[in-house]
């Protein structure tokens, strides 16, 4: 836990951080990462090199102030748009999305995709940014298609449910095995283990930003009980549930 010295500390050292584009200087020497800021109406603040090249663009500043309509082909805008305003609504992070995309080859492909809400001093999200890595291995050997996508949706939406392999490999046109094959190809995790981080991840979030009990929590994120949530929770992260909302609720303030 940082001490109130080190929290201060730490303040002063960002505030004398001349440059603000700091992070986007940062990830324009990382040409398989594509990193992006938008305000809270999708249109890009900050954008790296590889997204400009990724475009057919010449320069940044030829995406700054654009939207993704503006870039993508419409059936990715359109996704990449509801996933935005679904974040800004809700303030909840989209953690590891398969998102279709276009690689520099002009040939269809896939990626994963990491987006998180950004705030101000007041607690107010004024936009958001995003991280996303091409899977050109799985993409040129089909393990991702659309499919894919919508069985690893349907975990991220219905986590609350009780959600079984059959009916995933089912959504996925795929048997069991493959489904978990490729499902570790990507996330180097079995189908039950995504399940269950995506469920721990949701625990994680709710613990921080709510005060709800654990027990309702567990619940609400598809555990049968607090006990099975807690031991789930604790191979995951370390913690225990109560320990993780002590020690990072503190780590917030």
């Amino acid at each position: 836990m940082l001490t109130d010295s080190l929290k201060k500390w730490r303040g002063q050292f960002l505030e004398q951080v001349a440059d603000p584009f700091f992070m986007e200087t940062m990830f324009d020497s990382m040409p398989d990462l594509f990193f992006y800021i938008k305000d809270v109406k999708g249109h890009y603040v900050l954008i790296s090199d590889a997204i400009v090249e990724r475009c057919g663009l010449k320069h940044k500043h030829e995406a700054i102030g654009k939207t993704a309509f503006d870039l993508f082909p419409e059936v990715m805008a359109k996704r990449y748009t509801e996933q935005d305003e679904k974040i800004i609504a809700t303030g909840r992070p989209l953690i590891d999305s398969l998102d279709l995309t276009v690689f520099n080859n002009r040939r269809r492909g896939w990626c994963l995709t990491t987006k998180h809400p950004l705030r101000n001093r007041k607690n107010a999200i004024v936009g958001l940014a995003c991280l996303s890595k091409d899977l050109i291995e799985p993409s040129t050997l089909g393990f991702v298609d659309e499919q894919l996508s919508a069985a690893t949706d349907y975990v991220r939406e219905n986590y609350s449910e009780n959600i079984s392999l059959e009916a995933l490999a089912k959504i996925a046109h795929l048997s069991v095995s493959q489904l978990d094959r490729r499902i570790k190809r990507i996330f180097n995790l079995t189908t039950g283990q995504f399940i269950i981080k995506t469920r721990v991840d949701a625990v994680a979030r709710l613990l921080l930003e709510t005060e709800q009990p654990a027990g309702t929590i567990a619940i609400d994120c598809g555990f049968c009980d607090q006990s099975a949530m807690s031991k789930q929770f604790r191979q995951v992260t370390g913690f225990t549930p109560s320990a993780y909302r002590k020690f990072f609720a503190a780590e917030q303030i």
